[in-house]
């Protein structure tokens, strides 16, 4: 039982070719069956022929090119009408007569060059025929070969659809890969930003500040130590982002969760920033990603205060409830700008967009005394 359900798998393992192969024979062989003998495909009504060496050379011709109808699909069309045009010219009317629709509606779905002088060419090689067995023959009615042609044309039009449905299936998959590109890079543009940002703004105000306690050694040693363990989380946090685009290293995210959001708060005093933090509620039992995007915003919040509102009192609140975690940061717009480069608005931009992907709610404005205020609430229990 192993062995069958592993054969469709090693089936289409086989070069296109190989697999192509059986159709051909069956055909070949069927054609030599006396059962078969005159029971193909006849037009131009011409007696029937008794086999011969010629016979064998038209079977071969019309059968044996299937193998390679995908892989060579020209050398598949101009070797099957040749052996078809031979078939009806000696009246042998052989069963391998009927791969004919066949060999069309493959070239049409996996021909890609020269299309349409392909079909020009059948078409007065078709023409050619008509006009030759009607002078050897009996022949049949114009009505007779226009419906036989518009058979062969209706089997090169479903080869054409199949064709075209495909090139739709393999442009939807492009696409879909290239957004799954751009929005991977996106994810990990944001997540260095929120890693890199927060930490190297806090490293940059506390330098800042150190240039001013070189008669204060002791508070010059403290913060010289803080910016040496904020450079430390900051290579911490990096090599976890790392970790996570390693292929090898799994697909559990060692990410930091609201409730470390005192450690960002604790991170900022050292920086300078006067913040008052408060925490209320219970977190729910299972809050999915609500977690990771609620510290997220809380992170880039600080980073803004630190880097535009450097010494300003600022406000963290966190409220937990069953359904959602609510933040608010705020500043009262008393201190002044940090000499740090200012941002491309790439942090604000990645929240809201981290929020509306769990359904929640953002805003950043300014304050009407000075300052800002951001907030978001976002719905737990999602694992968007």
């Amino acid at each position: 039982m192993t062995s069958l359900r592993k054969f469709p798998e090693l089936w289409h393992r086989l070069d296109v070719t190989v697999r192509d192969l059986p159709l051909g024979l069956l055909f070949f062989g069927a054609s030599f069956m006396p059962a078969f003998h005159n029971r193909g495909t006849e037009i131009g009504g011409l007696p029937g022929r008794s086999f011969d060496a010629l016979a064998v050379l038209a079977i071969a011709l019309q059968s044996l090119p299937l193998a390679v109808r995908r892989r060579l699909p020209m050398v598949c069309l101009a070797l099957v009408p040749l052996g078809f045009a031979l078939d009806q010219l000696r009246g042998y009317h052989l069963l391998a007569g009927t791969v004919l629709p066949i060999a069309l509606l493959s070239a049409g779905s996996h021909l890609e060059r020269h299309r349409r002088p392909v079909v020009l060419v059948l078409s007065g090689a078709y023409v050619a025929l008509a006009v030759a067995l009607a002078r050897i023959g009996p022949g049949e009615s114009v009505a007779d070969y226009v419906a036989f042609y518009l058979a062969l044309a209706l089997a090169w039009g479903a080869g054409s659809w199949l064709r075209y449905t495909r090139t739709l299936e393999a442009d939807r998959r492009r696409r879909v890969a290239e957004d799954t590109r751009v929005a991977e890079r996106t994810r990990i543009a944001r997540e260095l930003h929120d890693v890199v940002t927060h930490h190297v703004t806090a490293m940059v105000v506390q330098t800042e500040a150190a240039r001013y306690l070189t008669a204060a050694p002791d508070r010059l040693d403290q913060t010289l130590t803080t910016v040496t363990d904020t450079g430390r989380r900051a290579i911490t946090d990096l090599r976890h982002l790392l970790d996570l685009l390693n292929p090898d290293h799994g697909t559990e995210a060692r990410t930091p969760t609201v409730g470390r959001v005192l450690t960002l708060v604790e991170q900022t005093r050292r920086a300078g920033q006067p913040v008052e933090f408060t925490e209320q509620g219970t977190p729910a039992a299972s809050t999915g990603s609500a977690d990771l995007v609620a510290y997220r915003v809380v992170q880039e919040a600080l980073t803004n205060a630190l880097k535009y509102a450097h010494g300003s009192r600022t406000s963290v609140q966190v409220q937990h409830s069953e359904r959602e975690i609510t933040v608010e940061v705020s500043t009262d717009g008393s201190g002044s700008r940090a000499k740090v480069p200012g941002g491309s608005g790439r942090g604000l931009a990645g929240l809201r967009d981290r929020v509306d992907v769990l359904g929640g709610d953002f805003s950043a404005d300014p304050r009407a005394g000075g300052g800002f205020v951001v907030r978001a609430r976002i719905p737990a229990g999602s694992s968007s």
